[in-house]
């Protein structure tokens, strides 16, 4: 049906396919100038146009990926297409890049004016020679050994995009990102850098490893301080307990002291007083009564042990001396 409104109008059948946009070129204007049409065409439509006073081109809007490599068989070139320059030391590398980029929309009359009737010519006329240089600018800031340093190396990578959008982006693309592949000194600097990145790392591993040692030293110094104070307040608390405890017994045994040294006083007092009351004749009589009480109910014979005269023996005499005897013992 398409084909037959086509035949009978006299229109040619022009279509889009999903990612890709058309720009028509009047070669006769009926209504305005003849030229690139500023309308665009949107993706996935079919339009007719009048042939031979109309030029059809397509270009697609996706992205797309330039990749400049080292490898033949890879990129967007045969051969070796990685991009090739001076560090900052003066040393010779190259490094594979790939570049993601696209057409926006709304500037695809203006490319197919200026640049390229399709995308390819777009990437091979603007986009190839324009990143090519601003990475190579921005690369060659960067000393050798710095390559080997990703954060560097992605950082440039960064900063190569945004410089690339400067200059592309009013020319109606977009660079979305730059990738840095594999880089290539020549053999015999890699082999220096080589040999220079694995000193560094045995070098940071010693200090790594020193570094940890003198942390594990500290963590046993203040284990040990932590023990020794431990130990100081053991010995401190058991020193107060002793001494609570030598207080305590020194207490309890002054109190029975002066308990026992009072008791010995009351009782040699009372011997004192009790001494005084019997050097009187009052104790004289307790004597003699208590000696009446130790010879009660007693048999008493007398018998002289010089063999005296009984008649002549004075009895008073005798009973004071036996009483004596009785009281001392």
């Amino acid at each position: 049906m398409l084909a037959l409104l086509a035949l009978v109008t006299g229109c040619v059948m022009h279509s889009t396919d999903s990612t890709e946009v058309g720009v028509r070129v009047a070669r006769i204007a009926v209504i305005g100038s003849p030229g690139v049409v500023k309308e665009v065409y949107a993706p996935g439509a079919t339009y007719f146009f009048a042939p031979f006073i109309n030029d059809w081109y397509v270009f697609d809007v996706g992205v797309q990926n330039l990749a400049m490599t080292a490898d033949p068989n890879e990129g967007a070139r045969a051969g070796d297409d990685s991009i090739q320059f001076k560090t900052h030391d003066g040393n010779d590398i190259s490094v594979d890049v790939t570049v993601t980029w696209r057409i926006v929309t709304d500037k695809a009359p203006y490319l197919l004016q200026f640049v390229g009737e399709d995308t390819r010519h777009v990437e091979e006329r603007l986009v190839r020679p324009v990143t090519r240089s601003v990475i190579r600018d921005l690369l060659n800031e960067l000393r050798s050994e710095q390559f080997y340093d990703t954060a560097l190396r992605f950082a440039q990578a960064d900063a190569a995009r945004e410089v690339c959008n400067h200059y592309l982006e009013p020319e109606g693309v977009m660079v979305e990102q730059v990738l840095l592949g594999e880089h290539h000194f020549n053999e015999a600097y890699e082999e220096v850098i080589k040999e220079k990145t694995i000193a560094e790392q045995q070098a940071a591993r010693l200090r790594s490893e020193s570094e940890a040692a003198r942390e594990q030293r500290k963590r046993e110094l203040e284990v040990a301080k932590g023990e020794v104070s431990q130990s100081i307040e053991t010995a401190r608390g058991n020193a107060t307990k002793a001494q609570l405890s030598a207080d305590a017994a020194y207490f309890e045994k002054d109190r029975k002291a002066q308990a026992r040294l009072a008791e010995a006083r009351a009782r040699a007092e009372g011997l004192k007083e009790k001494a005084r009351a019997m050097s009187g004749s009052g104790g004289r009589q307790m004597v003699k009564m208590k000696v009446a009480e130790a010879l009660k109910g007693k048999p008493i014979l007398f018998i002289p042990a010089s063999g005296g005269d009984l008649r002549t023996m004075d009895m008073n005499a005798l009973i004071s001396q036996y009483a004596a005897a009785k009281v001392s013992e």
